[in-house]
């Protein structure tokens, strides 16, 4: 993927990935490496995903990404107070040098995904290192960014992708060193594998640097994260910790990233109410058949124009052709034409805003859930409604980060993400 918004050759200062004493579990103080891992804090979404993985070990990282507690504050003193406990016991322990970490995922499906984990320098996005492609939710951001202060530390890295070839240094350090015996590997219940190695050499950290600063970043996953560390890094005088935060990167030349789309469910909005309210505004086909084929019609769809999915009262709902005169009298003029014909600006702008009234940014109205399945499922359950979304194509994705514009929140999800769980990062090491 071109995640340059200037070409990558006139980057001032480039991508500054810096080594760190790594954080880890002992596998000999878990049941299994497997069972303490989880997805990123925002993709743990199915109907009992969160009890489900506090039940896999009492040492999951979940207790730390989303601890469970009657009010904020307290839920992040309890994630503190797990981190010092489980560090004062030795159930997660420092490496003892600073380093980079190579890591894989690889998937019997074929998939085969590299990168380099490390402390990046956080950056603004006018400097052009760091590109985001969406916005934010700032109650999100605010969240985060109070979870870190409590417990000092990145729990979890982003995912980043910079534009490679497989000849350069940074490739040859992680292809050269998965070749060697790994410093931890587990298979997750998901079906992917997952192997991590330290890369400590002087000769190698130099090389990485050195060719990275001649890159920029396009975030792929994490948005939110990158903002928070963005927020912290202002609220302390540099130099400091905070000036870094823990990412995945991956050079997409190599390996490129699976994109999916982010579905919506819309508490108390019955699927009834919703239909009624797109009455002559778009055309509705009641589909009754299973999931599969409702997303290939909405695909076809998608090829048309815009098209979504509501789904929630035991049937699927293809929204498609939308009158033009709506989409003219709400979808803002001041952005580029790709971003205006997004399956997602027509979701917020028209649907969202202008019929539904919902406010995107309200949990109380709103969840953004990556499973297709656990959405629907969820939208049954509840009496609410799921949007189905149909991925955006990545160029799109690349093109508008090239013109500094971003996307509406939760528009993409690129994949497959680290898991959370095999390395963390200490801010006071």
């Amino acid at each position: 993927m071109n995640t340059a918004g200037h070409s990558e050759a006139t980057v001032p200062r480039g991508l500054e990935l810096t080594p760190f004493r790594g954080l880890r579990y002992d596998p000999d103080r878990v049941g299994s490496l497997a069972a303490v891992t989880s997805p990123p804090y925002d993709v743990v979404v199915r109907p009992d995903g969160l009890h489900h993985l506090q039940d896999a070990d009492p040492h999951n990282i979940v207790r730390l990404i989303l601890p469970q507690a009657t009010t904020p504050s307290a839920r992040n003193e309890q994630a503190a107070d797990t981190l010092r406990r489980w560090v004062a016991e030795g159930v997660l322990t420092t490496d003892p040098e600073p380093g980079l970490y190579v890591y894989e995922q690889r998937h019997d499906d074929g998939m085969l995904q590299r990168g380099i984990i490390g402390a990046l320098r956080v950056s603004d996005p006018s400097e052009g290192v760091v590109l985001p492609h969406e916005d934010v939710m700032p109650h999100v951001v605010a969240d985060r960014a109070a979870l870190m202060r409590a417990t000092s530390a990145n729990l979890e890295p982003l995912l980043l992708t910079y534009r490679g070839n497989g000849s350069a240094p940074t490739s040859k350090v992680v292809e050269s060193t998965a070749q060697r015996p790994p410093l931890l590997a587990t298979t997750t219940e998901d079906g992917y594998s997952h192997r991590l190695w330290a890369v400590t050499d002087p000769a190698d950290l130099a090389d990485v640097r050195s060719d990275l600063s001649h890159h920029q970043a396009l975030i792929a996953d994490g948005h939110h994260r990158w903002a928070t560390y963005r927020l912290l890094r202002a609220e302390h005088p540099s130099p400091s910790a905070w000036d870094h935060g823990l990412v995945l990167l991956v050079d997409t030349a190599r390996y490129p990233l699976r994109v999916r789309a982010i579905h919506r469910l819309l508490h108390g909005l019955p699927v009834a109410d919703a239909l009624a309210a797109l009455d002559g505004l778009f055309r509705v086909q009641r589909l009754d058949v299973p999931l599969a084929e409702a997303q290939a019609a909405l695909a076809d769809a998608a090829c048309a124009g815009n098209a979504f999915l509501l789904a929630g009262d035991g049937a699927f709902h293809l929204v498609d052709h939308p009158d033009p005169a709506l989409l003219a009298r709400t979808i803002p003029t001041d952005h580029p034409t790709a971003w205006r014909t997004l399956d997602a600006t027509v979701l917020h702008a028209t649907l969202l805003d202008h019929v539904w009234h919902i406010p995107e940014d309200s949990p109380a109205h709103i969840a953004y859930i990556h499973d297709t399945a656990a959405t629907v499922e969820k939208a049954e359950r509840d009496g609410g409604t799921a949007v189905l979304m149909h991925p955006v194509r990545e160029e799109v994705v690349r093109d508008l980060a090239r013109q500094g514009v971003t996307m509406p929140r939760k528009s993409t999800s690129f994949g497959p993400k680290p898991a959370s769980g095999l390395v963390l990062r200490a801010l006071e090491l």
